[in-house]
């Protein structure tokens, strides 16, 4: 039982803290700075939608005003199979420079990225989301790391529109805010394992097509970029925003098809595991590990019943405290600081129980997770 309390709590201490003061170490001491350079190159900005039409026109607006030369810059919009008034809204909105593909059936997203791929132009494509907003110099700001011949894809930064009244944003803020910082330091000192699906750019020629029941598209072709010796960074000042703070609930689900698609991964891109895979490190120690932190839960938490003394009982007595302050938080306890307190530990638990809940869902084979757009 001592064994499973110090293995336990040594994958939980390692995939949450050890790995992130690691990674600013290097970062911080042999950093590979990005030779970054004001540069123009034709671009095409890629939108795939299913059913958007909430969000589209604000969404094709802000696009419009993005600063950047227009003779350098296209947008192809993918309809999904969509059956609401998305299609209505694109063919209002078609010109030269910008273009709809129409796919008469839901397909996934995934394939519709593949069409889009198809028919750009742009050495460059930047891929987005419809709800987001993206900065007006976001984009110059995204591409001028391109000015480096060794950077094949670049990561923009989303920041999630801040309500203090919610517990999500105090709690799942927080671990966003983390999971930000980890991508700036893998960047610095290398390449991010995985890139901002709300807004990121890759060089057209090192793109691959899309397995089509790819899940995580922003993870799937850094990992494609690494593989052909190109390096996948993190630009803090290209900038989008997504004013939709995600419940404990919704960001559970969110959390729950994100791990299963990291499942997913393994499947479909098993070389990620290999001694040539150059993030192989970095991809067991901010993905995989995170993916145990459930069964390392249990088992400190079952070693400490069982063992009950000394040091054992004081961890007992911390979990219990950890969990309880949880517990007040799912039932809306305001009880000032205390209350404030208890959303990292909600957070926390909301987290790893989409973990556990994702690896069930995998093994199971659970399909109509994989083909949400």
């Amino acid at each position: 039982m001592k064994l499973l309390f110090w293995s336990s709590l040594g994958l939980i201490f390692v995939a949450y803290a050890g790995y992130p003061i690691w990674l600013y170490f290097r970062a911080r001491f042999r950093p590979r700075p990005v030779r970054r350079a004001s540069i123009f190159p034709r671009v095409t900005i890629l939108l795939a939608v299913h059913n958007e039409q909430k969000y589209l026109r604000a969404k094709l607006h802000n696009l419009a005003a993005l600063d950047y030369p227009a003779d350098r810059a296209e947008v192809i919009v993918v309809s999904d199979g969509s059956t609401d008034e998305t299609n209505k809204i694109l063919a209002a909105w078609e010109n030269a420079n910008r273009r709809t593909v129409i796919l008469p059936s839901h397909c996934g997203k995934a394939t519709a990225l593949n069409h889009g791929v198809a028919e750009a132009k742009g050495e460059i494509i930047v891929f987005t989301d419809a709800r987001q907003t993206i900065a007006s110099d976001a984009l110059k700001n995204l591409v001028a790391n391109f000015g480096d011949p060794s950077v094949g894809c670049v990561s923009g930064e989303l920041i999630l529109g801040p309500d203090p009244n919610t517990a999500s944003s105090r709690g799942i803020g927080l671990y966003w805010r983390l999971e930000k910082k980890i991508r700036h330091w893998e960047g610095l000192a290398g390449s991010t394992v995985g890139a901002t699906g709300a807004f990121y750019a890759v060089r057209r020629n090192l793109l691959v097509p899309l397995p089509q029941e790819t899940i995580l598209d922003d993870v799937y072709i850094p990992f494609q970029v690494v593989r052909q010796g190109r390096r996948v960074v993190f630009e803090p000042k290209a900038l989008a925003w997504d004013d939709l703070v995600p419940s404990p609930k919704q960001e559970f689900r969110r959390k729950v098809r994100t791990l299963i698609g990291n499942y997913q991964l393994l499947q479909l891109a098993p070389w990620v595991l290999r001694r040539s895979n150059p993030l192989r490190f970095q991809f067991i120690f901010h993905k995989l590990l995170r993916l145990l932190v459930p069964i390392a839960l249990v088992g400190l938490l079952l070693s400490t019943f069982w063992l009950r003394k000394e040091i054992y009982e004081l961890a007992l007595l911390l979990q219990l405290v950890f969990y309880s302050l949880a517990a007040l938080s799912i039932f809306r306890a305001k009880a000032g600081i205390v209350s404030r307190l208890s959303d990292i530990p909600l957070a926390f638990i909301v987290l790893n129980t989409a973990a556990a809940v994702a690896f069930f869902y995998f093994v199971m084979g659970k399909k109509a997770v994989w083909e949400r757009s």
